[in-house]
């Protein structure tokens, strides 16, 4: 039985109060948060990397140049600390864009946060890793925060559909990937979704799958890191305080359900790894290793029908406006489950799969560089299918090449991949589950739709993804393009 929050803040080796907030709300921004350095007098980090510095396995290096361009005659701001939930005052935030767009912009400076940490993530040592890690580089950088334990399985989902947000300039999710979904779909699901889906999250990773993280990672341009490098990374990003609009994946289920992916939709192979290697948590990431050789040692087939639209069919009609509804943003690209897919589609013949991927980044995992032909389009994921009578030894040889992005350029014929708009997948044969974002979900069947630029993340640049143009973009050599049997 997971502990009560209290006795969780007890084991914290600085304190069980559950902040550390720095800073007078009245002081200035710093123009630039990429150069802005730490306040005179504020400690340093024991962590290697500055902030807005790449830490990597080949770099050792103390902070940079960015701590030396300190305005001259700050001071350190007396520290107060705050406990879970009490109110405060919010101090001048950032616009937030919305999700057709608009200006864009970065969080202020000095800024206050809601820090949810799942204390059981991964191996277990997320609080610990925060003191070490995270809580030095945010007293340099202005980052005051309030921290939150979750004690059980969507907990966090419940705090952010009750929280209220304008008391934070963001929500940061010290997890793995499992942790953000759940705060997604609970913001998804207040009655003020519209404007709560635009609070700015970020991803510290300390759970099993980091998969967000090691996207953002990418994006920003660090070289791919694992453990306390990638934390340290990401930590970085915030306190560098840039924002970039992400895209959102809206699912409908064969039972009525809808949710949000923040990550992928895996069914197949890749489910059965995420869920059944749960047992080994305590192993970190090397679960999904292990996951994948009992996997591969008795290697299913699945039996299912799949269709998507294709990005450059979309690109090539041009894009619908997105419609609204009351309870959440309208679907514009898909019908009912029950009816048959629209005729521009791409239907795939009922066959036996190995796995089906709708992937929005390029990790599937912090060594697992599933998309390295680029980030997609706004609008747009990534799909990826393994046809059944593909050999356990390919299998395996395309998985350990996933780890440099090189598994594309293997050429495998029962490999396929399309960037999509959206997509049906039926299983046929009552085998197979689906995983969304390391997920479970029990269903019959499953379509989703990529939302644009819906939501906002800590990012490594102000950078938007490309839009989707009129006319179709090239392909890539290394893409695997559909047989003609399977175009409509």
């Amino acid at each position: 039985t997971p502990a009560p929050l209290s006795r969780a803040l007890r084991a914290a080796p600085q304190s069980p109060a559950l902040g550390n907030a720095r800073g007078d709300p009245g002081r200035s921004r710093a123009r630039d948060p990429a150069t802005a350095g730490n306040d005179a007098g504020a400690p340093r980090a024991p962590a290697t990397g500055g902030e807005g510095e790449p830490h990597s396995r080949h770099q050792d290096a103390r902070l940079g140049s960015t701590d030396k361009e300190l305005k001259s005659g700050a001071t350190a701001a007396d520290s107060v600390r705050t406990a879970s939930g009490t109110p405060r005052q919010p101090g001048p935030r950032a616009e937030v864009m919305d999700a057709a767009g608009g200006s864009r912009n970065s969080l202020p400076r000095p800024c206050h946060v809601l820090v949810l940490l799942n204390p059981r993530g991964g191996k277990g040592k997320a609080l610990q890793l925060f003191w070490s890690h995270v809580q030095p580089l945010l007293a340099q950088a202005d980052v005051s925060f309030t921290l939150m334990l979750t004690e059980r399985r969507n907990h966090a989902r419940e705090l952010v559909r009750a929280e209220d947000l304008r008391r934070w300039d963001a929500l940061v999710v010290m997890s793995g990937d499992g942790l953000i979904h759940e705060v997604v779909n609970g913001l998804m699901e207040r009655p003020d979704w519209e404007t709560a889906i635009q609070k700015p999250l970020c991803s510290l990773p300390a759970g099993s799958g980091n998969a967000v993280a090691a996207s953002l990672n990418h994006y920003a341009g660090y070289e791919q890191v694992t453990n306390e490098d990638l934390l340290t990374n990401c930590t970085q990003l915030l306190c560098r305080r840039l924002l970039a609009p992400m895209n959102l994946l809206s699912l409908q289920t064969a039972c009525g359900q809808r949710l949000f992916s923040v990550l992928s939709l895996a069914w197949g192979f890749i489910a059965d790894v995420d869920l059944e290697s749960e047992k080994f948590r305590r192993l970190g990431e090397m679960r999904f290793a292990l996951g994948t050789c009992l996997r591969l040692a008795a290697l299913r087939t699945y039996r299912g029908s799949l269709a998507y639209l294709p990005a450059e069919t979309l690109a090539s009609r041009g894009a619908p406006s997105l419609a609204r509804a009351p309870q959440g943003p309208a679907d514009t690209h898909v019908v009912p489950l029950e009816q048959p897919v629209p005729p521009h589609w791409t239907v795939v013949p009922e066959q036996d799969f190995v796995l089906v991927l709708a992937l929005l980044h390029s990790h599937l995992a912090s060594e697992l560089f599933t998309a390295p032909m680029g980030r997609c389009s706004a609008g747009a994921m990534h799909l990826f299918y393994v046809r059944a009578g593909v050999s356990r030894a390919t299998l395996l040889r395309l998985f350990l090449a996933m780890e440099k992005g090189r598994h594309m350029e293997y050429h495998c014929p029962h490999l396929v991949y399309v960037p999509v708009v959206a997509f049906r997948l039926e299983p046929k044969d009552g085998k197979g589950v689906f995983a969304v974002d390391g997920e479970l979900l029990i269903s019959g069947a499953v379509q989703g739709q990529v939302l644009p630029n819906y939501f906002w993340m800590v990012s490594g640049c102000r950078e938007s993804p490309p839009s989707l143009k009129p006319q179709p973009s090239p392909r890539r050599k290394s893409q695997q393009r559909p047989p003609p049997a399977e175009r409509r």
